[in-house]
């Protein structure tokens, strides 16, 4: 059995901690490769079909089978979210990792559509590296952003920590799609549950071993999504987070 983590870099391993450009390569193994002869499973934040790991999400065929997360299609709720506690027209950058292209392309694409449909201006920004991380904060300066929605990467998950104060520190309002950024000091996230994603690869992997072919397992899609808003970091920014979304958080951080 072959567990393939394509969150991309997958949280708490040392596979998160690697640089980024390790995706390219985890995607062509487990993507391109697709030696018959092992099963794999995977997780997936961008759509797998897309990534050419698997026929289609009902009929995955071929040797692969697992996750899809959907971190590429929450923009609209994560901009809406946001919006609410960031009013005004002021631009949201949109932050993705370069070296991450086809990931990168959705999360923009669905970020700029969702955009569109709420009436909001949103403004592309890179990063793959730490250094980038200061430039990006300038750039939200000179474009006079009102916020920041961070796009799922696995080298933004390794460094949740570090972006959860940088933006603090610099008085930008920022989302992102894991509970581990309100948890380190960042104002809020919306996103899947990990911990049930990555307990359907378990039942996944399980049931491989036992026999069934990746090819009959269809792509489990999540059902459960958090939303959790560090209320300490938002006094701390100067805002003011309505009752009714902290009524609708799965978590408030106090």
């Amino acid at each position: 059995m072959i567990d393939c983590p394509l969150l991309p870099g997958r949280l708490g391993s040392s596979a998160g901690r690697r640089d980024s450009r390790n995706w390219s390569h985890r995607q062509r193994c487990c993507g391109q490769s697709r030696n018959p002869n092992y099963p794999i499973v995977f997780i997936s934040g961008g759509d797998p079909v897309e990534f050419k790991l698997v026929d289609s999400l009902n009929r995955p065929g071929g040797n692969l089978t697992g996750v899809n997360f959907l971190a590429n299609t929450l923009a609209s709720k994560q901009l809406e979210l946001l919006h609410q506690i960031v009013p005004g027209t002021a631009p949201i950058g949109v932050l993705v990792n370069p070296t991450n292209p086809t990931l990168a392309d959705q999360l923009w694409k669905d970020a700029e559509t969702a955009a569109r449909s709420l009436g909001m201006q949103v403004r592309l920004l890179h990063a793959s590296t730490e250094r980038d991380f200061a430039m990006v904060l300038q750039t939200l300066a000179q474009l006079g952003a009102g916020a920041l929605l961070i796009g799922v990467d696995g080298f933004f998950t390794s460094r949740v920590g570090l972006l959860a104060q940088l933006t603090v520190e610099h008085a930008v309002p920022a989302m992102y799609f894991s509970r581990g950024f309100p948890v380190a000091g960042g104002l809020i996230s919306y996103g899947t549950s990990l911990v049930d994603a990555y307990r359907e690869i378990g039942v996944y992997t399980g049931r491989v071993v036992r026999g069934e072919k990746p090819a009959d397992l269809p792509v489990v899609q999540p059902t459960k999504f958090e939303f959790v808003i560090n209320l300490k970091t938002a006094k701390k920014l100067g805002l003011t987070v309505p009752l009714a979304l902290q009524v609708a958080a799965d978590e408030v951080i106090e």
